[in-house]
């Protein structure tokens, strides 16, 4: 009974910012709103069991993207355009798609044979994907990971380009006396 109260509350926690993160018409607090749909998602993973893609949820979605996405928020200045007469029809056809998207997702959540018989405690996964990637996926980990160094340099090496070539030389004044 307590499993279901408290999976039953992670899934409120995730659901109800969803809402307000489309519902919004601040992007700030729709940014905030996806901090708790994105926890309440981590949570929901930790509680199933795959505490390593619950991790990784909160290292590279809220410790990474939606920092990003809140600096680059706050740092560029939108221009505020006059109140617009919001019209029903710019809503109609998100609507339908949104309904049936939920009409769909409902059919195949019901229509699906659910094993529940059998199911033990969960056991953490961390450590065996550790193992795997220090023992017979150190190739491709460390391969990645030079992958990964390269598309940096190059980043860098475009931006530098980029820099220089947006700035203008300097050029000599044209009001000078020819002398004859």
């Amino acid at each position: 009974m307590t499993g279901d109260l408290i999976y039953y509350l992670l899934a409120l926690l995730t659901i109800v910012p969803a809402f307000w993160v489309v519902l919004s018409p601040n992007i700030v607090h729709a940014c905030f709103a996806l901090l708790f749909t994105l926890l309440g998602a981590a949570g929901l993973y930790a509680w199933m069991g795959a505490d390593f893609i619950a991790v990784t949820q909160l290292m590279v979605y809220i410790g990474g993207v939606l920092v990003l996405i809140l600096f680059t928020v706050m740092m560029t200045r939108v221009p505020q355009a006059g109140h617009r007469a919001k019209s029903l029809d710019r809503y109609v056809p998100p609507a339908v798609i949104g309904l049936a998207m939920m009409a769909l997702l409902w059919k195949v959540i019901t229509g699906t044979e659910w094993a529940t018989e059998g199911l033990g405690p969960v056991e953490p996964t961390i450590t065996e994907i550790g193992t795997n990637f220090m023992t017979s996926y150190i190739f491709p980990f460390e391969f990645v990971s030079l992958v990964l160094l390269a598309a940096m340099i190059g980043a860098a090496i475009l931006i530098r380009e980029r820099k220089n070539t947006d700035e203008e030389p300097e050029s000599e004044p044209e009001d000078q006396e020819v002398q004859s």
